[in-house]
C-alpha cells in the first residue's frame, strides 16, 4: 500500500516537473518571438540570407483556406527579403485562391505592400518583391507521369532502331533531366517551413528536397513573425558539409 502511494507521488511529481518545463519553454519562446518582433534583440535584425535562394512553405490544406493568413505570411517573407517562395498544399487550395490575383497583378504590372502575391521578377537588389510559385499534389503526380513517359519513349525508340535488347537502367540524373524537360524541376528549397498539425512535408515534390532543411512551425493560425525570423537566423548560422 505504501509502495503504491510512493510510486503515485513520484509519478505526479515527474508529471508536474515535465509540465512546468514545457510551460516554461512555451512562455520563453513566445517572449523571445515578441522581443524579435519588437526589434529588441539586435542579433536578429541583420539576417544573412545569401544561402537561402529558395524558401519552401508547406501549409495543411485545411488551414490554407484562410487566405488572409497566407497573404500575411507572404507579406512577412517579402519584408524579410526572401526572393523566391515555393508555396504548397496538397489539395491545391492556395493555388486556386491566389493564382487569379497573381494573373491580375501580372496584367496590371503593379504591386502594393499588402498584396505580395504578385508574380513579379525583379533584380536581386530589391527586397520588396519576390517570386511566388504555387504548387499542389497534382503537380507532382503529373510531373512524374510525364517524366516517366519521356524516359520510356526515349528508351523505346533506342530499342527499336537496331540497338537490340538492352537492360534499361534509369539513374537519378536521368530522372532529374526528364523532370526539367517536362517543366517539373524548379529550384530546390534550401529551407522548408511546414505549417500544420503533422510533422511531414505532406507530399511536396520529393525530388526537390534532396538537401533541404525541414522545420515544423506549428498551426498556421499561431504563426508569428518572430518565429520566422528566429528560424531564418538559425538556418543562416548552420554549417552544411553537403549540397549542390
Amino acid at each position: 500500500m505504501i509502495t503504491k502511494l510512493i510510486f503515485g507521488l513520484l509519478w505526479c511529481l515527474v508529471h508536474l516537473v515535465i509540465s512546468i518545463c514545457d510551460l516554461w519553454s512555451c512562455l520563453s519562446n513566445k517572449l523571445e518571438c515578441y522581443l524579435i518582433s519588437s526589434k529588441v534583440l539586435s542579433k536578429y535584425q541583420s539576417l544573412h540570407l545569401e544561402r537561402l535562394k529558395c524558401l519552401g512553405v508547406v501549409v495543411d490544406s485545411g488551414e490554407a483556406k484562410n487566405v488572409m493568413e497566407v497573404k500575411q505570411l507572404l507579406h512577412w517573407f517579402s519584408t524579410i527579403g526572401i526572393k523566391y517562395v515555393a508555396l504548397y498544399d496538397i489539395e491545391g487550395v492556395i493555388k486556386e485562391s491566389l493564382e487569379p490575383g497573381m494573373e491580375a497583378s501580372r496584367d496590371d504590372k503593379s504591386m502594393n505592400s499588402s498584396d505580395v502575391c504578385a508574380y513579379t521578377k525583379t533584380s536581386h537588389g530589391s527586397h520588396r518583391h519576390m517570386v511566388v510559385e504555387c504548387l499542389s499534389g497534382s503537380d507532382g503526380k503529373e510531373a512524374i507521369a510525364k517524366a516517366a513517359n519521356l524516359l520510356y519513349s526515349a528508351n523505346y525508340n533506342c530499342s527499336t532502331h537496331g540497338y537490340g535488347k538492352i537492360n534499361i537502367v534509369f539513374t537519378e540524373a536521368d530522372m532529374a533531366c526528364a523532370l526539367r524537360s517536362v517543366g517539373g524541376g524548379g529550384p530546390e528549397p534550401d529551407l522548408l517551413l511546414v505549417y500544420g498539425p503533422v510533422r511531414c512535408h505532406l507530399g511536396f515534390p520529393a525530388w526537390r528536397l534532396r538537401y533541404t532543411e525541414i522545420m515544423h512551425m506549428g498551426p498556421l493560425k499561431s504563426m508569428k513573425y518572430g518565429s520566422i525570423v528566429k528560424v531564418l537566423y538559425q538556418f543562416s548560422r548552420k554549417h552544411q558539409n553537403y549540397g549542390q
